[in-house]
């Protein structure tokens, strides 16, 4: 089976697809991964098909950092940088897609893979790596606070769906009237349809973390995490492994793709937490451009597998986001969550549920004292003990191994259908 996957956003979107693909392509599938540009080398080492998009998922973090928990001000950063890349990603994705047996996307693929999808009578699966298109009363859409009423909570999930596809619907007739585009009738995958089965959602993390709801309908489930150690082939540099042997393993601090521009300020308090606890740190800097240098206590690295570094680390500050949640959780160490945006407040309030670190501080309340007592907080046995044992659940779950079953189930269910 010819499959194309399509993906777009951070690191955190990209990288829980190259085991996906490598499984699929195990199973003797014919495998093309779609991600930005500045992923090719990471897709590519791994001998997996790349297709590169246009567009800098740096720009568009730079226009949603400041968003917050802000629906109305996250689509329309969304929009803004769909409509500036639109028509090359949508030649781009009918390239990609132009020989496919199946189409699995993501987020940001949804509404116009699920289009073309249609168009081309193939299948297509959406894969979500946080609770977006899901609805349940058992929390709200993950950009907004929870609600306390079941009904509330569903109505946000409806009402995201909905603005995620009239967003969409603009965008796609901004694009096209730019670039001379012929109209297309967009359809949503999450709505029913007459003519056509509603596409699965295979949600991509651990029931541990996020158990099912009992409300959902029957095309969802939950796979676990998209985890393989094969190609973690990671060599530490000489500076890295003298860092780690010279003590206490570090603090490591991880913000990712986020970009603040209290970027200075935020690292003088992790700085001084760090020192008020006397803790040592690994600094990853992501896409900001803080100039620290390096010392006997801090090391300042460009970003590296956390699934390499993680594990030889006592505990992480981070943004929240997903890939980096579900790594922290799966190394078996205390989280400290600091949202700044979207879905980052939602995954700060699940690791502090299931026990594997304190509150979440969101950044714009960040301060060196809320930060040293997060962090004599996670040095606690309670923390490091709750921790370590969702770590050994998450060990034992194989979410590359169901997910491809069920994208095999489901095309060919499919395809006996079409017959």
């Amino acid at each position: 089976m010819k499959i194309t996957i399509l993906t777009y956003g951070s690191r955190g979107d990209v990288q829980p697809f190259i085991p996906l693909s490598l499984a699929l392509m195990a199973r003797g599938h014919d495998v093309k991964l779609a991600a930005p540009a500045r992923f090719g080398s990471l897709i590519e080492e791994q001998k997996i098909h790349f297709v590169p998009f246009a567009g800098d998922p740096e720009a568009l973090s730079r226009e949603l950092n400041d968003s917050g928990r802000n629906v109305i001000k996250i689509m329309r950063g969304l929009l803004k940088h769909a409509v500036e890349i639109g028509a090359d990603v949508l030649r781009q994705t009918e390239n990609a897609c132009e020989d496919s047996d199946l189409i699995v996307h993501t987020f940001m693929h949804s509404i116009g893979a699920h289009t073309l999808a249609r168009e081309m009578n193939i299948p297509d699966i959406h894969i979500q790596i946080f609770p977006m298109f899901t609805p349940t009363g058992d929390y709200p859409n993950v950009s907004l606070p929870d609600l306390k009423l079941r009904s509330l909570n569903r109505w946000t999930h409806t009402i995201s769906s909905q603005v995620a596809f009239w967003s969409s619907r603009v965008g796609y007739d901004q694009v096209r009237r730019r670039a001379g585009i012929p109209n297309r009738k967009l359809h949503s995958p999450f709505v029913e349809d007459p003519v056509r089965p509603r596409t699965p959602i295979l949600c991509a993390w651990s029931p541990s973390v996020i158990p099912p709801s009992t409300d959902w309908p029957s095309n969802v489930h939950v796979t676990g995490y998209l985890f393989t150690e094969q190609y973690v082939t990671f060599q530490p540099t000489t500076d890295l492994q003298k860092f780690l042997d010279g003590g206490e393993p570090p603090v490591c601090v991880s913000f990712g793709s986020m970009l603040n521009r209290d970027a200075a300020k935020i690292d003088h308090i992790v700085r001084e937490a760090l020192k008020q606890t006397n803790n040592r740190g690994i600094i990853l800097k992501g896409w900001s451009d803080v100039k620290h240098s390096s010392s006997n206590e801090i090391l300042y690295l460009e970003d590296i597998p956390h699934q390499w570094l993680l594990p030889r680390c006592r505990m992480i500050v981070h943004h929240g986001g997903a890939g980096t949640t579900s790594a922290s959780l799966r190394a078996g160490i205390p989280s400290i969550v600091i949202p700044h945006m979207a879905d980052q407040p939602f995954w700060g309030s699940r690791v502090h549920a299931i026990g594997a670190g304190p509150r979440p501080i969101p950044i714009n309340e960040l301060s060196v004292p809320k930060l040293t007592r997060a962090m004599t907080e996670s040095s606690g046995s309670m923390i490091r003990k709750h921790a370590q044992a969702i770590a050994n659940q998450l060990r034992s779950e194989d979410g590359v191994g169901h997910a491809v079953s069920w994208i095999e189930k489901y095309s060919n269910d499919f395809l006996r259908k079409d017959l």
